[in-house]
């Protein structure tokens, strides 16, 4: 080692001592801001993430739920998921069509443990958040077009309220063959809506077929077939609007479409090959036998029945209920209806997207 050095070691002057104490000051400083800085981002982090929780939670809350309890459940749902400091909702708009946009911001006035050598005793720090829903469906009507086939059967439509986990009946319609003998064996069709355990009519089609000589002259809207040298001809008669049913409360809906088994007894009746006796909209299996606006539902789907029936407009449905879906088209379909949706501000969580 130098001479300089040793003696520079070796010395006791205390020359040396009040200069590295002096750089030791912004040194030991600055380590103590970088630590308070790395507490700021991480408390910033965990504030961020419990507002954006709390904003989207305020959203499922009851339609009827005013701006002031909104604001106590952000506050209380900020703190359950771990917020510091306090949750404010800035504005809650809900547009005339049920669209909602939803602003919220927190605050935290963090206490420093090294910034206090600079006299800085907190580091405010502030998050942000917003939510936008989209309108939901609260209503939805269901109205019979036509209906065909050879077997009776029963479409079910259910509904899971939010906080159960039972379905309810909420509508059916009930097809029964006429027997007739025609190709597409039309019959009459009932519609039903359901309150527990009272069913009320609210739609019915009669249809009737003849065989007729010609095709010539016969009313508008008859349906005409022909089997050999038999024609058939078929006029339906509706009665009712359809049913309205108010799903404002439900947090799922699924249809449900039964074929029963003509007759058992013979190991498989008269239902054809390949048919299944119950075809649902949340079973992938069986969901593709559902026809949305003439658009087959793709296989190993699962078809929420909220997106699928339209807000404010009249789309069209229909089960392909036979063996087999010959030509994966919509005239493979025999269970036909209209369906019209009405939407508003639901608190069906599916709706709602972070914008911030």
């Amino acid at each position: 080692m130098p001479l300089s050095a040793r003696k520079f070691l070796r010395s006791v002057s205390g020359s040396f001592a009040p200069l590295l104490a002096i750089l030791l000051i912004p040194m030991v400083a600055a380590l103590g801001f970088s630590i308070d800085y790395t507490s700021a981002v991480s408390t910033r982090a965990s504030m961020q993430n419990a507002l954006d929780a709390a904003s989207l939670s305020i959203t499922t809350l009851a339609t009827t739920t005013s701006l002031a309890d909104r604001q106590v459940s952000l506050q209380d749902f900020y703190l359950a998921n771990g917020g510091q400091g306090t949750a404010k909702l800035d504005s809650f708009v809900v547009a005339t069509d049920g669209a909602a946009s939803i602003k919220a911001s927190a605050g935290f006035a963090m206490p420093t443990a090294f910034m206090q050598i600079a006299r800085i005793n907190t580091v405010q720090v502030g998050v942000a958040s917003a939510v936008t829903k989209r309108p939901a469906l609260t209503e939805a009507t269901f109205k019979i077009d036509k209906v065909s086939g050879w077997w009776d059967k029963t479409m079910t439509l259910y509904g899971t309220k939010f906080g159960e986990t039972n379905a309810n009946k909420l509508m059916k319609i009930v097809y029964v063959h006429n027997r007739f003998g025609d190709p597409k064996g039309y019959g009459t069709s009932s519609v039903y809506t359901i309150d527990g355990t009272t069913e009320t009519l609210v739609q019915k089609q009669v249809c009737t077929t003849t065989t007729v000589i010609s095709f010539y002259g016969l009313p508008t809207g008859t349906i005409t077939q022909i089997s050999g040298i038999r024609k058939y001809a078929t006029t339906c008669v509706n009665t009712g609007v359809g049913a309205v049913v108010n799903v404002t409360d439900m947090d799922n809906l699924s249809l449900e479409m039964k074929i029963p088994n003509p007759n058992p007894g013979l190991g498989g009746g008269y239902l054809p090959s390949g048919t299944k006796e119950t075809l649902r909209s949340d079973d992938p299996a069986t969901s593709d036998r559902l026809f949305i606006d003439k658009v087959k539902t793709p296989a190993n789907t699962t078809v929420d029945i909220f997106t699928a029936v339209p807000c404010g407009i009249t789309g069209s449905q229909a089960w392909e209920d036979g063996g087999s879906l010959t030509n994966n088209t919509i005239d493979d379909a025999d269970f036909s209806y209209f369906v019209t949706g009405k939407c508003a501000f639901n608190k069906r969580a599916s709706e709602t997207v972070l914008t911030q």
